[in-house]
């Protein structure tokens, strides 16, 4: 049976001492509230719905909220505070409203007699199976704390990770879009008025101008169409990236083969690859079951199904670093420290020590390719605003012959 949503409402009343009181409280109805305060000894005169902003909507949750939010449940645990007050205490200090009510709810689901980990799986979109599974498994052996704790530095590890690797993509494609826009704006606005004063220039214009002249009507007649169809092109491409494994695995397949990008995506996915595993593996999930979870946690939709085959390989008695060695996909760093651990039984040690590697070598490369792209962009940026304005002045050259 599902449980009711809880909604929040504002309430007016007095205290069992006679004393003007009000606040807020949690409840699936409003009836319900209103028992919540009899209960506790409240006589409300007025309980309402609380009314949400007009124009301020709730922010959504973005991973690193979970990974906040992990850290501070795993502070809490291993301070002794008992989980139900953990919640509590976690959710009064977070800012974000979306956040603590979803905080709040799984309190509510948990003080109800639900497992952290079931409480949890309600919400597949901010906790995946692999965090659920996790904190089964720290549930079962009765060590949830220490559990939280290594989900929490799992967490951070790979939401760095994503940020160094979105700061390789964000920085040239934002100076790009710049570039773009200035361009667009002097071929809308500011080459047409050349335009007007070459038409009484009583000369032959170079071709060079006459091309910049005629890309700036055609981008005059065109402007609304080119953004209407890059917006619907990036808006399709997303979808198709979501729904279709098979453009999801090409885009995948040809982004890991772009010059130093795809090299920083490739290291990025091994790194990935190695911290989940290590972190799987070290929580007691069996090795078949938590290349499972790698599997969906990997980021690429080529690196999924090589992983998946090594679990099938590995199902079938093979060693670890030999099922990664027949994919010929691994890099021979990770495949040694495979093979080292799974000899000397600390597997998860060596995974964890070659994520630190690879996530250190990312950060390195983002930083090599910021320092490399700025000037390039700049070059090219140069080049284009430059070649339209010298297209736009060599007819004003001329003008002494003319005359």
């Amino acid at each position: 049976m599902a449980t009711a949503e809880l909604q929040t409402y504002t309430f007016k009343g007095k205290d069992r001492r006679g004393k003007p009181t009000q606040g807020e409280i949690r409840g699936p109805s409003l009836a319900m509230a209103k028992a919540q305060l009899r209960r506790q000894g409240v006589n409300a005169s007025s309980v309402r719905k609380k009314a949400k902003p007009l124009f301020s909507g709730s922010k959504p949750i973005k991973p690193a909220d979970i990974s906040v939010f992990t850290r501070q449940m795993a502070t809490m645990m291993k301070a002794g505070v008992p989980l139900v007050q953990s919640f509590e205490i976690v959710a009064e200090g977070i800012e974000k409203e979306s956040m603590r009510d979803l905080i709040n709810t799984i309190k509510d689901d948990v003080a109800s007699g639900l497992s952290f980990g079931n409480s949890l799986r309600k919400h597949p979109r901010f906790f995946d199976d692999l965090f659920c599974s996790l904190v089964e498994a720290g549930e079962n052996a009765g060590a949830l704390e220490t559990m939280l704790d290594r989900i929490a530095t799992y967490k951070e590890k790979t939401e760095s990770l994503k940020a160094k690797v979105r700061k390789a993509l964000t920085y040239p494609a934002a100076v790009l879009v710049v570039g773009f826009i200035v361009m667009a704006i002097l071929l809308i606005r500011v080459i047409p008025q050349f335009a007007s004063t070459f038409s009484n220039f009583g000369g032959d214009l170079p071709a060079f101008t006459l091309f910049v002249l005629g890309l700036s009507e055609f981008a005059q007649a065109h402007w609304l169409k080119i953004l209407a169809g890059l917006l619907v092109a990036g808006y399709v491409i997303k979808n198709l990236h979501q729904r279709s494994e098979t453009f999801a695995t090409a885009v995948d397949r040809y982004s890991l083969k772009i010059p130093i990008v795809g090299n920083i995506l490739y290291e990025g996915v091994i790194a990935r690859f190695s911290r989940t595993l290590s972190t799987t593996f070290a929580a007691g999930v069996p090795l078949v079951d938590a290349l499972t979870s790698v599997a969906g946690a990997s980021g690429n939709a080529v690196y999924k199904e090589v992983i998946l085959k090594v679990r099938d390989d590995v199902t079938t008695g093979l060693q670890l670093n030999a099922a990664l060695k027949n994919t010929d996909m691994f890099p021979v760093m990770l495949l040694q420290m495979a093979s080292i651990g799974e000899e000397s039984g600390a597997l998860d040690e060596m995974l964890a020590k070659a994520a630190d590697h690879y996530e250190e070598s990312v950060d390195n490369q983002v930083d090599n390719l910021t320092t490399l792209l700025e000037p390039m962009i700049m070059a090219v940026l140069g080049v284009l605003v430059g070649g339209m304005l010298i297209a736009m002045y060599l007819p004003i050259f001329k003008l002494g012959a003319v005359i």
